[in-house]
């Protein structure tokens, strides 16, 4: 579960993260100034070379998955991470995702999840994939309902955020006897126009 794969479809890559993607994703948070969201955790342009060691570290000591969310060329234009990894149970969270404002909206997010969720469920036989997000990022939830994420609940003043408010989570998940209805609607969504 702890392998970093290089996943790659026809509109991202999803490569193991480090220390050469520090100035693409930089660049990619000051796109729109994406780190200013105050609904979740995006690394300021400078503050990138530390994100990257803290998520390397993390997945040295065996608790997450960290990629560098690419274009097909290279490009850097985000991050993404297995979290919470679980592999007595089987489950792990895709979380910690952020995109470069010019990449949202495109096939890049649901093509990314689609890559991710294949290699949860029929790579490394995961039970179930879960997701969390701010109970006000609606534009988050609204993605990850898109997907055919179910919502489990909300977690109440769960987390404090950086302003020092506190953050209710909202929970879903996808759990294995719905992955192919949810992989078949990922991927007609990456057929359309």
């Amino acid at each position: 579960m702890l392998d970093p794969a290089l996943l790659v479809g026809d509109h991202v890559r999803l490569e193991p993260l480090g220390p050469q993607h520090a100035a693409g994703l930089a660049r990619a948070a000051a796109d729109g100034e994406v780190w200013r969201t105050w609904t979740t955790w995006i690394p300021a342009p400078d503050d990138l070379p530390a994100e990257i060691e803290r998520r390397l570290a993390a997945h040295a000591a065996g608790r997450v998955v960290p990629w560098a969310t690419c274009l097909p060329d290279g490009t850097p234009v985000g991050m993404t991470t297995y979290w919470s990894v679980d592999p007595e149970n089987r489950r792990v969270e895709i979380g910690a995702t952020w995109l470069a404002a010019s990449a949202q909206r495109t096939k890049v997010n649901p093509e990314a999840k689609l890559l991710q969720l294949t290699r949860a469920f029929d790579e490394l036989d995961c039970i179930a994939v879960e997701f969390r997000t701010h109970w006000h990022n609606r534009r988050s939830r609204r993605a990850i309902a898109a997907l055919g994420a179910k919502q489990d609940g909300v977690l109440r003043n769960h987390q404090v955020m950086r302003d020092g408010s506190l953050r209710d989570t909202v929970v879903f998940s996808i759990v294995r006897d719905e992955w192919p209805a949810v992989r078949s609607g990922l991927r007609a969504r990456l057929a359309a126009a």
